[in-house]
């Protein structure tokens, strides 16, 4: 009779490879990957400006702007138990804003002042049951979700966490600010 006390016991992740090792994704690349999704896909001006309604070059800024911001905030929320959630609430206001703007049709280059934030993040009921919203929120909130929720994050050490969650706040924050400035001056 043989003894089975690693298995039985569960001391046999002792003996496996740590989950540093397990992991594939560096949080930095799921940090950047979900900014950019919110900047860039997302960006309803952007989508404009490929149809010729709005210019590219004041789109594209937008699109840093808001990527730099989601990449800021989950920088800061880089950890390994809030990353994929606040990842997930990233991408569905993304998604939902630009439904919201997409559905009702709202200029982008009026003043921001005449826009209410209700009126940018929430879709009216009605046009929620049309099916290129349903279609839309499925292909820019759900699809990026269920692909972030899929990956396997890396884990890291504490100190190199902060590290990272540091680096990348400062980057978003480089970025950001010199988005806002091209922005507010007028010169995209």
């Amino acid at each position: 009779m043989s003894l089975k006390l690693f298995r039985s016991t569960g001391y046999a992740s002792i003996l496996a490879p740590g989950e540093t090792r397990q992991g594939t994704k560096h949080p930095g690349w799921i940090i950047l990957a979900v900014s950019l999704w919110a900047g860039f896909a997302c960006n309803v001006a952007l989508w404009r400006s490929f149809r010729g309604q709005a210019d590219v070059a004041h789109a594209f800024a937008l699109g840093v702007l808001v990527a730099s911001a989601c990449g800021f905030v989950l920088s800061l929320l880089g950890w390994r138990a809030t990353l994929k959630p606040a990842a997930t609430l990233t991408l569905f206001l993304a998604a939902l804003s630009a439904c919201a703007i997409w559905g009702q049709s709202l200029p982008l280059d009026g003043p921001f002042s005449e826009m209410r934030l209700s009126t940018l993040m929430i879709p009216p009921w009605a046009s929620l049951l049309r099916w290129q919203v349903s279609l839309l929120l499925v292909v820019l909130a759900v699809v990026p979700t269920m692909w972030m929720w899929n990956t396997q994050v890396r884990r890291l050490a504490g100190p190199a966490q902060m590290s990272v969650n540091l680096r990348g706040m400062l980057v978003a924050a480089c970025f950001l600010a010199a988005s806002a400035l091209l922005l507010l001056r007028g010169l995209v």
